[in-house]
């Protein structure tokens, strides 16, 4: 740090010290222009003769009031105008006391609005150059009264500049800090976003698997005495469910380890392209699914092709979960209009239903409905979930076809 950057912390760790400095500099000033005599036979000449007691004692009271001129700015240039009032009429006119009115003016300018600058500036200047150019020993065309209007509209003008730049420069901090506290909020709302997809996705991945884990082991376990074969084909089902898991599991945490940018996936996100391989493997768990499919080859963005995959992939991991044995599922995929309709019924009647309708609002446990929503959400669409008449559940989801993007490029 700077010689001058140091002495300007210092003083501007100490205000009052410094007002203290500034007033004995203005009455040393005074005591100066008070022995300058301008009407003099060579000019300006240097007089030596002290200065009346009257000047002296309104020099000193007007050069001690700048000491409070933080504190207290109008009452220090309500003192400071009245001074030099008294010395314009009945003092030495070569005093200078209108200096300490000046400074005062400019302290009133700096640390005030501008109407309120406007006002007492124009009243300052009015009454000393009207004391001066009236009441005073000068005529009132002498260069002493025109300097009195000169320097109160330089003091007035000079303070409203300072506060002018004050209020700039505060203003860009203010900006500057905005903006700072602005990139850490959308930072924080990007993590919790990232956080939240990253959990859903882990939701579906390891609730699908374990889900079909732990139905097949139950079969193999059941089987596994009286029929062998049985149990070892549904402890097949097992392996390849749990080795699926370990990979989109192995996947995902591959990409959270990562410190720069992901790379790309070898391998295509889900889609509805993948709907069969994935009612399989319900299949092999004991599950009975229909699907009806009449969206006449739609493609879809990624985002919402993922989004009816996973929405299927965890209806039917519910109907497995809690439907009960001997329940049935339907999945029907329609285009209806500018939307793709996926709809997921079940027939069963077991109490898990009572905790699927949980998972909407939290109340549970579970997460699946929920993260259901999200997706939906994400894209724009619209889920209704709730329990069937006469028994069972129904997922039902309104996709838009095609994105905000795309819509505006024209029609398919």
């Amino acid at each position: 740090m700077s010689t001058l950057a140091r002495a300007r912390c210092t003083l501007g760790a100490h205000p009052s010290a410094l007002d203290t400095a500034l007033a004995a500099v203005v009455l040393v000033c005074m005591l100066a222009g008070s022995l300058v005599d301008p009407h003099g036979p060579e000019g300006v000449n240097w007089d030596l003769r002290t200065p009346d007691v009257l000047s002296l004692a309104l020099m000193t009271v007007g050069a001690a009031a700048l000491a409070f001129r933080r504190r207290a700015p109008l009452v220090v240039l309500g003192v400071t105008g009245c001074v030099s009032v008294v010395e314009s009429v009945t003092g030495d006119p070569r005093a200078p006391v209108v200096m300490s009115a000046v400074i005062a003016l400019f302290t009133v300018a700096a640390s005030t609005d501008r109407p309120t600058t406007w006002r007492v500036g124009l009243l300052t200047m009015t009454l000393l150059t009207g004391a001066a150019m009236l009441a005073g020993s000068l005529p009132w065309y002498a260069q002493e009264n025109l300097a009195v209007f000169a320097w109160t509209g330089i003091g007035a003008t000079a303070g409203d500049a300072v506060r002018s730049r004050r209020a700039f420069v505060q203003a860009i901090r203010d900006r500057a800090e905005k903006a700072e506290r602005t990139r850490e909020e959308e930072a924080r709302r990007r993590v919790a976003e990232e956080r939240l997809r990253i959990a859903r996705d882990l939701h579906d991945v390891v609730a699908h698997h374990i889900a079909l884990v732990n139905v097949q082991a139950g079969v193999a376990s059941h089987v596994m005495d009286k029929r062998p074969d049985q149990a070892k084909q549904a402890l097949a089902h097992v392996r390849e469910a749990s080795r699926s898991a370990l990979d989109e599991l192995r996947a995902t945490v591959g990409l959270l380890r990562q410190s720069g940018d992901p790379e790309a996936p070898t391998e295509p996100a889900p889609g509805l392209a993948r709907l069969d391989e994935l009612v399989g493997t319900f299949h092999h768990a004991g599950l009975h699914v229909e699907v009806a499919r009449a969206d006449q080859g739609t493609a879809l963005p990624a985002a919402v092709d993922l989004a009816a995959y996973r929405i299927i992939q965890e209806a039917l991991t519910n109907v497995r979960k809690h439907a009960g044995q001997r329940a049935k599922a339907e999945v029907s995929v329609v285009r209806v209009g500018p939307n793709i309709e996926v709809t997921v019924l079940d027939d069963g009647t077991g109490e898990g239903h009572a905790v699927d309708a949980a998972d909407v609002s939290g109340d549970s446990g579970g997460h699946g409905l929920l993260g259901m929503r999200e997706r939906v959400t994400a894209v724009r669409g619209t889920l209704t979930t709730g329990p069937r008449y006469g028994g069972g559940f129904r997922v039902h989801a309104i996709l838009p076809v095609r994105s905000r993007t795309d819509a505006a490029e024209g029609p398919v």
